[in-house]
């Protein structure tokens, strides 16, 4: 009898593994744009809910400004919130690692914050959607720039000095970036490329997804890519 008990354990335990498994996944850090909220991601965490992450595997942190898209930039308290998502993500994670998915000048903020973190090797695939990697024309370009913050010395000008340090620097194992051609901020003045390139592609991305959603759209609408590219 008691063989016969622990036989049906083996097999519950048998059975039951790989479904354990399953469920051990990656964090997953989302992190919205200048000026955004974290419910602009809504699509995105539906979706990976329903592909069986639980809300203690998503984070969704709020930073910068709300009303003030010219005040925010990548110095400051606009940093400590999404450094604290990364943080607590990876704390969290049964897996060790995390990966990011990021909007438009989020994109930029969370690549800075994994690299201040020393998080790079914990970071498994950082999926930029509508990023300025590259800068913004409508901003200018560095130092002949528009006075405000967001196009500063820590800003989205065209080489700028905080781009320019970030560029070609390594952020995660696998980055992707998602891009438009219609994009209203990205190519705000009718074009969309910098030094010949769509400023939302990353150096040393593996691959890059064009659609035709728009600045905003490519958030809200490409979460099944978003979700096929953090697998």
């Amino acid at each position: 009898m008691q063989r016969f008990q622990l036989f049906l354990i083996a097999i519950c335990l048998f059975l039951i593994s790989p479904l354990v498994s399953a469920v051990c996944k990656d964090s997953v850090v989302l992190v919205h744009g200048n000026t955004g909220n974290a419910s602009d991601w809504q699509n995105t965490y539906d979706y990976f809910r329903s592909q069986g992450y639980s809300s203690n595997q998503l984070y969704r942190p709020e930073w910068g400004s709300k009303s003030c898209a010219a005040c925010n930039n990548h110095s400051g308290s606009e940093e400590t919130p999404v450094r604290q998502a990364l943080q607590s993500a990876l704390a969290n994670s049964c897996t060790g690692k995390v990966d990011v998915i990021a909007h438009s000048m989020g994109v930029t903020l969370a690549a800075q914050q994994i690299i201040k973190l020393g998080a790079v090797s914990k970071v498994d695939a950082f999926v930029g959607v509508a990023g300025a990697y590259r800068g913004l024309w409508s901003c200018g370009t560095y130092p002949f720039n528009f006075a405000t913050s967001t196009c500063g010395y820590w800003g989205l000008s065209v080489s700028s000095p905080f781009l320019d340090d970030l560029y070609g620097r390594k952020f995660a194992s696998r980055v992707y970036s998602i891009k438009s051609y219609v994009d209203q901020v990205v190519c705000a003045t009718g074009t969309c490329y910098v030094g010949g390139v769509h400023s939302s592609r990353i150096a040393g991305e593996k691959a890059t997804y064009t659609y035709n959603y728009g600045h905003f759209g490519l958030q809200t609408y490409t979460y099944t890519k978003q979700y096929q590219l953090v697998q």
